[in-house]
């Protein structure tokens, strides 16, 4: 696999990488961008059965230093969701051959989800501020957030979105959102390889990209304290806009 891409493609990848170990420290939704910039290089469908095994790598390390840093709480009550959208997203994928409509669907639902955090930042409307207490906000979020994860390793907007709503502070921000996508991912593994989107050859493809996580991982950790908190935010939402547009668009 190695052998071909150009040098040119495989800088790509390896920048990807080092940005896939910052997305799991630091900046969840750089995420988005990575599956959108992969899709590019390789199929799309497959390309997200690469990608996979380089997050979990990067999910052990977040989860290692975030340890202490999660909200047990709204992992267990998202959970039930989460497989219901996991099971959807493997029919999808199962059923769909052309990644161009999935890549659609993604984009949709993270402007749309966008677009009503803004209107809740903006107006502050009664009912926008009680959707983070309401069993039926969890119940939507969390069947997204496995249905776009499944579908796309695209659930990092979803999942910033959620935990904004929700208002953690920064680390917790990060360290719950390591200990569900370690979960999700591990659940995802033997689903992926069903499918045949993970093989042998992938897999020794991934072994060669794990330095750059490393450093990627370092990275972030060093960026995400340098970000005051009342900016984390604002990062946060203007990432998950342009990797909405980037996969609507193409």
């Amino acid at each position: 696999m190695i052998d071909e891409l150009s040098w040119v493609y495989l800088l790509i990848v390896i920048i990807c990488a080092m940005c896939i170990g910052v997305t799991k420290t630091g900046l969840p939704t750089l995420g988005i961008l990575v599956t959108a910039t992969m899709a590019s290089i390789f199929p799309a469908r497959e390309s997200i059965g690469i990608v996979l095994p380089m997050l979990l790598f990067a999910d052990v390390i977040a989860v290692t230093y975030y340890r202490r840093s999660v909200n047990w709480k709204t992992l267990l009550s998202l959970l039930p969701w989460v497989l219901g959208g996991l099971i959807a997203g493997y029919f999808l994928l199962y059923s769909i051959e052309e990644s161009r409509p999935i890549e659609i669907i993604l984009g949709t639902i993270i402007l749309t989800l966008m677009a009503l955090q803004m209107v809740k930042e903006r107006y502050g409307q009664k009912w926008l501020e009680h959707l983070p207490d309401s069993k039926v906000f969890i119940g939507i979020m969390g069947t997204l957030a496995g249905f776009t994860t499944m579908v796309g390793n695209a659930a990092g907007p979803i999942m910033s979105i959620f935990l904004i709503a929700i208002a953690l502070p920064k680390k917790e921000f990060i360290g719950t959102g390591a200990w569900f996508f370690l979960a999700v991912n591990l659940i995802k593994i033997p689903m992926y390889a069903q499918l045949g989107l993970i093989t042998s050859e992938t897999l020794f493809f991934n072994l060669w990209l794990i330095v750059p996580i490393l450093v990627g991982a370092y990275l972030g950790i060093k960026f995400l304290s340098l970000i005051p908190e009342k900016y984390f935010q604002v990062i946060i939402l203007i990432l998950v806009t342009v990797g909405g547009l980037r996969l609507l668009l193409g």
